[in-house]
């Protein structure tokens, strides 16, 4: 993608050169060698699971207020996409504007569905590897105890949601979190890009909604709590459900009420006339 100017001069690329930017970047993280995908996924794995890590501090604060709690969790999880936006890693779910690229017929399905599944399952190794560190650091057991026994219920919570709830939470998850990467590829600037990330990800923690590759580090760090105090958590199963359809939802959210929306709006060429 190239560095320079906006067409119009200004600081920001307007919506069209945004659209052309993403499939571009679509083109070259499809085809981008297997161990840098794969190491690049790792990061974000981890990255979205410091924010995950860093959130928990204010949902265990219960003198905080329901929406400051809940919208400072928000402002505090948004520290993994922006690293991942800025510091540079490849998460799946901003890896869902791919989409566009083969709607243009710039990438294989094969190529598409290649980056999907190795940044996934790359994404699951930084998280869980994340959650890990974080359990034998003892952070868990801050504010006397509250952060663990905190994540347990959260975990909990998520495992209890019905399949269809749990889905839904996914799409409109995604939708946020690739309209930050969208906007996010409008500006130029560190500053451009914290103030596009930043509020969409508050919105979807704030309000609750599924990410897969958050999941992924919540439920590895609230099972070793679990093993440690004997407080129940949900297991490898539980996990494992959540994700059979928080990723779905995700992909729709992502791929066809972002990605697909925008390359008709944009990229979609007209048909010939007969």
């Amino acid at each position: 993608m190239s560095g320079s100017r906006p067409a119009d001069g200004g600081e920001t690329y307007a919506p069209a050169e945004i659209a052309a930017r993403v499939e571009s970047m679509g083109v070259a993280k499809a085809r981008m060698p297997l161990l840098r995908m794969a190491v690049l996924g790792v990061l974000a794995g981890a990255f979205i699971g410091l924010g995950a890590m860093f959130s928990l501090l204010v949902l265990a604060d219960a003198g905080l207020g329901f929406a400051l709690q809940r919208i400072g969790a928000g402002l505090c999880f948004s520290l993994g996409l922006l690293m991942v936006v800025v510091a540079g890693a490849e998460l799946f779910t901003g890896n869902n504007l791919l989409a566009m690229a083969w709607a243009a017929r710039q990438i294989s399905t094969a190529e598409l569905l290649r980056n999907w599944v190795v940044v996934c399952s790359a994404n699951f190794a930084g998280a869980a590897g994340l959650a890990l560190v974080v359990y034998f650091t003892g952070f868990w057991q801050m504010n006397g105890g509250a952060v663990g026994k905190t994540l347990v219920a959260m975990v909990q919570y998520k495992a209890d949601l019905s399949p269809w709830a749990a889905f839904w939470r996914g799409v409109l998850c995604n939708v946020l979190v690739c309209l930050a990467v969208w906007m996010a590829m409008g500006g130029r600037s560190l500053v451009d890009k914290a103030v596009a990330v930043v509020p969409p990800v508050a919105a979807f923690v704030a309000a609750g909604f599924e990410h897969s590759i958050a999941n992924m580090f919540y439920f590895p760090l609230a099972q070793l709590i679990g093993l440690e105090t004997g407080m129940a958590a949900p297991g490898t199963a539980a996990l494992f459900a959540n994700l059979a359809v928080v990723i779905p939802g995700n992909l729709l959210g992502g791929s066809g009420l972002v990605a697909l929306v925008y390359w008709v709006a944009y990229l979609r060429k007209p048909a010939e006339p007969r």
